[in-house]
C-alpha cells in the first residue's frame, strides 16, 4: 500500500511478525482476512506518519494487479504500445500525487475501495467506522480528487482537441 517497494517489504515483514505473535488473541470478532488488513492499515498509517515527521513526501498505494485480473473489462493485450504505457504510468503517478494531499482515512478509505476492492462493510470493519461514515470518506475522497485531478484532465482535453485539429 505504499509506493516503495522497500517499505512495503519492510511493513508486510511487520504485519507478520505482529500476525504471528498476536493470533493467539485474535478474538473472531471478524474474518482473519479483515483482522490482518487492519493490521496492516496501521502499519502503513504508521509508517506514513513517521514519514511526515520526517518531512519525506511520498505516500499511500500502488495499484496490485490482482491475479488473473485483466487490464482491460473485457480483453487483455498481447502488446501495449510503449507511448500507451507510458502515459498510464504519468496518469498513475498523477493519481498518486492526488491521493498524497488526501487525509489519511479518506486516502485509506479511497485505496482499499478502488484499488484494493473490499467490499464496504469490511473496509468499515478495518477502519473502525460505520458504513455510513466509511461511504462519507469514500464521497469527501473522490470530491476532493476530482477538485484537484479536474486541472489534469482539462489540459489533456484541450491537447487531445489541438492534435486532433492539426
Amino acid at each position: 500500500m505504499v509506493q516503495d517497494a522497500a517499505f512495503a517489504e519492510d511493513i508486510s515483514q511487520e504485519v507478520f511478525v505482529t500476525v504471528f505473535k498476536s493470533v493467539a488473541g485474535f478474538s473472531g470478532k471478524s474474518s482473519l482476512s479483515t483482522w490482518i488488513y487492519r493490521i496492516t492499515v496501521n502499519k502503513c498509517i504508521d509508517h506514513l506518519r513517521s514519514r511526515k515527521r520526517q518531512n519525506n513526501v511520498s505516500f499511500f498505494s500502488s495499484f496490485r494487479q490482482r491475479e488473473g485480473a485483466e487490464t482491460w473489462p473485457d480483453t487483455q493485450a498481447d502488446f501495449e504500445h510503449p507511448g500507451v504505457v507510458a502515459e498510464r504510468k504519468e496518469m498513475a503517478g498523477i493519481l498518486f500525487r492526488a491521493l498524497d494531499t488526501l487525509p489519511e482515512n479518506q486516502k485509506a478509505v479511497f485505496v482499499l475501495s478502488q484499488i484494493e476492492e473490499l467490499p464496504q462493510r469490511e473496509i468499515a470493519e478495518i477502519l473502525n467506522v460505520s458504513v455510513k461514515a466509511m461511504e462519507s470518506l469514500l464521497q469527501r475522497a473522490k470530491a476532493n480528487l476530482r477538485v484537484k485531478l479536474a486541472p489534469v484532465y482539462e489540459r489533456r482535453k484541450q491537447d487531445k482537441h489541438t492534435s486532433n485539429n492539426e
